[in-house]
């Protein structure tokens, strides 16, 4: 029995997410679309390999066994290929045992408009263009970059990690140190303090990640012997005094996040490195970086730290 899908978390993911696509990509790119659909269908029972997304995933669905009455979260997949040859993709979905049944196969059209159809408050691609588009149109959406694909079976823990301005909130603060230097950020952040911020573009997944940490609240009560598998952090670039208002703002909307981090512009790598999280989620690319190059990194495009400055040659 599929559970209404307004009720649940929802995040949609594409296949060039939660698969490695690059040799089909390469077929694609050198030989052309009919090319393509041969070379698919001839490895259809050949499983995709992994891709940057999938332990995020994994571990996602896996809250649904330990909730089962509830069910509470869904993965749909939306893709840009075609439902013919998109069997591969599901083939290799039910062969990594992932519970996925939802799907759009576009045949080459960008999936951003069917974001909210399935209630979805995330979106998850390699492909940055519809990624851009759907946060141009309102919708909750990330550049999975790449990197090394580490999966260790024998962690079922979820790790998720957020940085907090223009992904969280809304870009407003960042605007004010873009326009003027530290001191006056740090003022404008002081003198607000206690107003919390508008909602950024993934705040609707952090609240409802924070509703699941609340069934795990409760499972821990029921029995103490439970082992929790979520674990949500916030990473910033913030320090003292502007920490107060990133509080306020988690006080005011009712959510919590089991770590926060104020860096006080400290590279974030050296916290990641250790934390381990299976996506960092941040707006502003020089900082998605690990020098293992195994962290999981997803770009938010959206807000001030995502515009250029047009130089005279543009």
């Amino acid at each position: 029995m599929s559970y209404p899908i307004e009720q649940k978390l929802v995040i949609a993911v594409a296949s060039s997410a939660l698969f490695d696509l690059s040799n089909s990509d390469r077929v694609f790119r050198e030989q052309g679309e009919k090319a393509y659909r041969e070379y698919q269908e001839t490895h259809l029972t050949k499983p995709l390999r992994k891709g940057v997304a999938f332990p995020f995933v994994k571990r996602f669905l896996s809250v649904n066994q330990k909730f089962p009455k509830q069910c509470p979260v869904e993965v749909v997949l939306l893709s840009r290929n075609s439902v013919i040859t998109g069997k591969r993709v599901f083939h290799s979905i039910h062969h990594h045992g992932l519970d996925i049944s939802r799907a759009a196969f576009l045949e080459g059209k960008s999936p951003y408009a069917y974001i909210p159809a399935f209630n979805a408050s995330l979106f998850l691609s390699a492909n940055a263009s519809d990624v851009s588009q759907a946060i141009d149109y309102g919708h909750p959406a990330g550049t999975v970059l790449p990197s090394k694909v580490v999966d260790d079976e024998a962690d079922p823990e979820l790790r998720i990690a957020f940085d907090f301005d223009g992904v969280i909130a809304d870009d407003a603060s960042e605007r004010v140190f873009k326009a003027g230097s530290l001191e006056d950020f740090q003022e404008h952040e002081t003198s607000r303090s206690q107003i919390p911020h508008s909602p950024g573009p993934l705040a609707d997944l952090f609240r409802k990640l924070s509703h699941l940490q609340k069934l795990e609240d409760q499972a821990v009560m029921d029995d103490p012997d439970y082992r929790r598998i979520l674990r949500i952090a916030i990473v910033t670039a913030r320090s003292a005094p502007s920490h107060e208002r990133v509080i306020t703002t988690l006080e005011h909307w009712g959510v919590d996040a089991n770590e926060v981090f104020f860096l006080g512009g400290m590279k974030k790598d050296r916290i990641l490195k250790v934390l381990k999280p299976h996506m960092f989620f941040d707006d502003q690319r020089s900082h998605l970086q690990s020098d293992a190059g195994d962290i999981p990194m997803v770009h938010i495009p959206f807000g001030v730290a995502n515009i250029h400055p047009i130089t005279p040659s543009e």
